[in-house]
């Protein structure tokens, strides 16, 4: 059900079927309210306006068949529509089979319709594979994140894939580059994450070792030059911007983070021609749902990050040369 079949002035009753078997409450809610801002789902969850089978339900309640959602009355206003992706089916498949698809993410669009963005890359491609009746996202990417993308084609490989990354039985390699010299004492960071949203709306993380929830990356230094370090992150678990918020922590926040980042720090760099995070999903290891093969897809790092990283370099070797 989405939301042109709701009423939006009055309070709506909706039956769980399998499409919305085992999905947490606030991805179904975003999924059949387009439209609506993040920060109002959130509200209205936090302020039990929504209610499953009578009660009061967390955002990351799992659905199950014939559960009973009540939706209060929602207004949705009118938002800009934000770019649109380009042609998904112009997306780089990096792997595709009758369960699994996997594209090759360019940084800049949001993996899904969010506030001002009226839809995202999985509507776009339910609506140029029309004939594939089911399609759902098995992990999410930040809008200006780059790299691999998983997706699911069946529900079968959707569950079997988030139980794989609930149990840390998938690996997920990222490359980012960070401000000076890599401490090579650092080899993780193991800090308890909390995620809040601000009285502005905005979707926001903090270290909170009380509240929050356990959160480990491992981190390796593949490059290290005088003003920069690229680093290879491995996720250990999953939270939101978790990588972006453990590195800033450490004082080594991704360049072009406008978030958690160095506003100065990002400002001197722009001269590198630096005009996003420079943060890519470079290699997700996970083990097949169907035939229990080891499967490892890799994004390259993308074209425009290769050429930062060579005027960086570029820079560097002119001023050794002039002293």
């Amino acid at each position: 059900m989405k939301m042109n079949n709701l009423c939006k002035d009055r309070v709506n009753h909706v039956e769980i079927s399998h499409d919305g078997e085992d999905q947490r409450i606030d991805n179904y809610l975003l999924k059949i309210l387009k439209g609506v801002p993040k920060s109002h789902v959130y509200r209205i969850l936090s302020s039990g306006e929504v209610r499953v089978n009578g009660g009061r339900a967390k955002p990351n309640r799992r659905l199950a068949v014939g559960d009973k959602i009540r939706i209060p009355p929602i207004r949705v206003a009118q938002r800009n529509q934000g770019t649109a992706p380009q042609d998904p089916e112009r997306f780089k498949i990096l792997y595709e089979d009758e369960d699994i698809l996997a594209i090759d993410k360019p940084a800049g669009l949001a993996v899904h319709g969010g506030s001002g963005v009226s839809s995202g890359i999985i509507e776009h491609l339910r609506s140029t594979r029309s004939n594939q009746p089911f399609l759902e996202l098995i992990h999410r990417l930040d809008k200006e994140t780059s790299g691999v993308l998983l997706l699911a084609k069946k529900r079968l490989a959707l569950t079997n894939l988030h139980t794989q990354i609930r149990n840390n039985q998938t690996r997920k390699i990222y490359l980012a580059l960070v401000p000076g010299q890599w401490d090579q004492k650092i080899s993780k960071v193991d800090l308890a994450l909390r995620k809040y949203v601000s009285k502005a709306g905005e979707r926001r993380v903090v270290i909170d070792g009380a509240n929050g929830k356990p959160s480990l990356t491992l981190f390796k230094a593949l490059e290290v030059n005088e003003q920069t370090s690229l680093i290879e992150a491995n996720l250990k678990t999953g939270r939101t911007h978790q990588i972006r918020v453990h590195l800033a922590h450490i004082n080594f926040p991704i360049l072009g983070d406008d978030k958690y980042g160095d506003f100065r720090r990002n400002k001197i760099f722009q001269k590198y021609d630096l005009k996003r995070m420079f943060l890519h999903a470079h290699r997700f290891s996970f083990t097949h749902p169907k035939s229990s093969e080891k499967i490892t897809i890799e994004s390259p790092l993308p074209v425009e990050l290769r050429e930062v990283m060579r005027s960086i370099d570029g820079a560097q070797s002119n001023q050794k040369q002039n002293n």
